[in-house]
């Protein structure tokens, strides 16, 4: 086993034994999801339990936000993602005694994650307190080719006897939860927060309709079974407001067994009536039924093998970072599969973490690896930033502002960070989106997307941009008083990473009313307006130290003291709980990438002089308190060259979760890091770069990995890049040839592989790290592998 309890294999993720005490990271881990409907790993008995949870996608309870003091364009009501009926509870009764870890004896349970099948697997043998043995064997899975569907079989074996079995299969709303949250409202939010409207039981099913007490929104949750046994079955069925149950009892023999399959389907909607949510539901178990388990499980393995075929990424010489990058795939795949009109939360649907809110995180970290090897899932994830354009239009005017000012976090679409500082003042989320638009239709070519929902988002937020900004008396375009993704440096001027985000936006928002002048001419945008945004873009300060030869992060950082790293406790870490904001926000001190992110996500902009400059002096005030930052550390580390580093930080990346490196993975995974791992393999090692739909690659491997190769999506062709230690190979595997570029050097690739050599490069002395936040090392040697392929 790795150090966190999970086994090591190249296509699983598995655990061995119960320990209680893990269970809420564990199921965290063990979510299955489609990007609409998520169920965490709890077990189907519902106890022991860490943290139960079944979300569906952009369903929330609002409350009002916490102020000690108001002020102007504060937001005034938070949202926060609800707990909603519970479909996964499947209790077992063995002769009057409940199944409970807890209790008797475990000889054996295993689960196990499995990234091909995409499904969560189980199988315990326990021994009741009066001796009983059974062996129960489970499977789940989300549907990821029939949205609003969930399914699980649930079997049990006597071992030793003939037994009475006892199944009782459960809808259950308002499930008693355990919030971590210090704010009353917030709690009493999420205190019983379903009313019920509706329930009806008959045979084999159940329906329930409930409604949030304050947002309105109506959700509706169905179940049906099929029931296999020899004979002697008797069932009964019954509902109440907040609880369905069916109860099947049977004698099996010895050598026999119960197998029961659960059919669940849900569905959400602000505007439909329950009847019509009941009928929605009714009609996902009628297609769930006809289908079967066995088609449903068969349509989840052909919807896995044509992702993997896309976007698989193969390491040699590291099992553990191997695991890790599948499973941090797989779980970006459930984010966001069958999301469609919602959003991407933080946390995907893994857990309550960040309230269920969606972030920059979405288009900054998420949406690339989306956009290279399943474009229609970010392309869905866009059309719902575009579905909430209107809101961010009515946010820019609240605040004094044209265009379009996006939420820095929601789920509706309104913001409802009530920390201004980090939350209102972080306009770079706008320009974040537009870089997601642009780098998703240029890797498609979607103009109809493009056309219908790219152009607006472009030249709304340019407009953001135009009126945020202003020119100064040298004719500088300067952006103040802005927060950039460093949230150790907030309210500042002309922080570098903004205002180069929000040239790229200027330009592209020019570009795009250019493309397509009825668009323009339908938004009101003339040729003056577009003058003007390029003239800002041309005009953009960008701060630049001659003496140091570093970009200051934001205008007059270099000037503030620098934090005494030496005197302060490792236990003191992450800095924003133990000291005042104020001290940090003075202060040289970084809590995540932000110019080296810049480095990253504008890398044109900057010579490889400046980025190996820049980099090394963020790297000594940088402390990582933010799980977003390794990946990008690790992208820039590999590109100047400091290869151990690179590979140090990639594997922080890859295991946060796995490891619990936060301590806070009992709220949800962090599909940020799980993207940076993808960021720093592809990006990292792979050099992959994307300006202006020019694709370009500067591989480079640490001595630690034996290869790498990873599989790439990019308009209508798919295609593979091997990376040994000398030479890269790149090979179309199906589409027309790509035009690429490899350090530099242009070339066209087809079926027909082509190497090239990686050329040497002396990136000079390593960088330091504030004193105690170095990236941990590994001795990847010492993981014992499970070589289940």
């Amino acid at each position: 086993m790795t150090e966190s309890g999970y086994e090591c294999a190249p296509w699983e993720l598995r655990w061995r034994g119960l320990d209680v005490d893990a269970l809420q990271r564990t199921e965290s881990a063990f979510a299955v999801s489609n990007g609409h409907i998520g169920l965490r790993g709890t077990l189907e008995e519902g106890e022991p339990r860490g943290l139960p949870g079944t979300y569906l996608n952009g369903f929330y309870e609002q409350h009002e936000l916490p102020y000690a003091e108001g002020g102007y364009g504060y937001p005034e009501e938070g949202q926060t993602v609800v707990n909603v009926t519970d479909g996964k509870i499947i209790r077992l009764l063995v002769e009057d005694e409940p199944l409970d870890m807890r209790y008797g004896i475990a000889t054996a349970h295993d689960r196990v994650l499995d990234f091909r099948r995409g499904t969560l697997r189980r199988v315990t043998e326990w021994s009741s307190p009066t001796g009983r043995r059974v062996r129960v064997t489970t499977e789940r899975l989300v549907s990821f080719t029939q949205r609003a569907v969930a399914a699980i079989r649930y079997e049990v074996e006597p071992l030793d006897e003939d037994l009475q079995l006892v199944v009782q299969s459960d809808l259950l709303a308002n499930e008693p939860v355990e919030s971590d949250t210090h704010d009353p409202r917030v709690a009493a939010a999420l205190d019983a927060p379903l009313v019920g409207e509706f329930c009806h039981a008959a045979g084999y099913q159940a329906v329930l309709v409930h409604q949030t007490r304050m947002s309105g929104l109506r959700v509706a949750a169905a179940m049906d079974h099929k029931i296999e046994v020899d004979d002697g079955l008797r069932t009964r069925i019954h509902a109440e407001e907040d609880l369905a149950r069916l109860t099947a009892a049977v004698d099996v023999p010895k050598g026999g067994r119960l197998r029961v399959t659960k059919f669940l389907a849900y569905g959400w909607s602000a505007q439909r009536s329950a009847p019509a949510l009941r009928a929605q539901v009714e009609a996902a178990l009628a297609g769930a039924r006809q289908t079967g388990w066995k088609g449903l499980a068969a349509e989840q393995r052909q919807f896995l093998d044509d992702f993997w075929a896309t976007s698989d990424i193969e390491i040699d010489g590291d099992p553990e970072l191997q695991q890790a990058v599948r499973f941090a795939l797989f779980h970006l795949l459930q984010a966001g599969a069958r999301g469609e009109t919602r959003a991407i939360a933080g946390k995907g649907l893994t857990g309550p973490g960040y309230d269920g809110h969606a972030f920059w995180d979405t288009e900054t970290f998420v949406l690339p690896v989306l956009t290279y090897t399943m474009p229609d899932a970010a392309r869905d994830a866009l059309g719902w930033r575009h579905s909430t354009i209107d809101k961010a239009k009515e946010r820019a005017t609240q605040l004094g502002l044209r265009g379009a000012a996006f939420p820095w976090r929601s789920i509706n679409g309104a913001e409802c960070s009530a920390y201004w500082p980090a939350g209102t003042a972080a306009f770079h989320v706008s320009a974040d989106i537009a870089d997601a638009v642009v780098r998703y239709v240029n890797a498609t070519q979607d103009k109809h997307f493009e056309r219908t929902c790219g152009a607006e988002l472009l030249l709304e937020t340019a407009r953001l941009w135009a009126s945020l900004g202003h020119f100064d008396h040298h004719g500088h375009f300067r952006i103040d008083g802005v927060t950039g993704p460093d949230e150790y440096s907030a309210v500042a001027d002309n922080n570098v990473y903004t205002n180069l985000m929000a040239r790229k936006n200027l330009l592209a928002a020019a570009d795009v009313c250019q493309r397509h002048p009825d668009v323009a001419e339908q938004f009101e945008v003339d040729t003056a307006e577009i003058d003007s945004w390029r003239a800002a873009a041309d005009a953009m300060a960008l701060p630049y130290d001659q003496e140091l030869g570093v970009h200051p992060q934001s205008e007059g950082f270099l000037e503030h003291d620098e934090w005494d790293f030496a005197a302060t406790d490792e236990d003191f870490y992450p800095l924003l709980l133990n000291y005042p904001y104020f001290d940090l926000y003075r202060k040289q001190v970084v809590k995540q990438a932000d110019l080296v992110l810049a480095l990253h996500l504008c890398g044109d902009s900057f010579s490889p002089e400046e980025k190996a400059r820049d980099f090394a002096y963020y790297e000594a005030r940088t402390v990582r308190d933010s799980s977003l930052s390794a990946g990008t550390q690790a992208v820039i580390a590999a590109e100047v060259g400091h290869l151990q580093l690179a590979y140090d930080y990639l594997a922080e990346a890859a295991l946060t979760d796995l490891h619990d490196v936060h301590n806070n993975v009992r709220n949800g995974l962090h599909m940020a890091s799980l993207a940076g791992a993808w960021q720093a393999t592809v990006a990292g090692f792979g050099g992959f770069r994307d300006f202006g739909g020019q694709l370009s690659f500067a591989p480079r491997l640490p001595d630690e990995l034996g290869g790498l190769t990873f599989r790439l999506a990019f308009r209508e062709t798919r295609f593979q890049v091997s990376v040994q230690h000398d030479a890269a190979t790149y090979r179309v595997l199906n589409g027309p040839p790509l035009d690429l570029i490899h350090h530099g050097e242009r070339f066209t690739v087809s079926e027909e592989p082509v190497e090239l050599p990686i050329p040497k490069l002396d990136p000079g002395p390593a960088p330091v790290q504030p004193i105690g936040r170095a990236p941990a090392r590994r001795d990847a040697s010492k993981v014992r592998q499970f070589d289940r392929s």
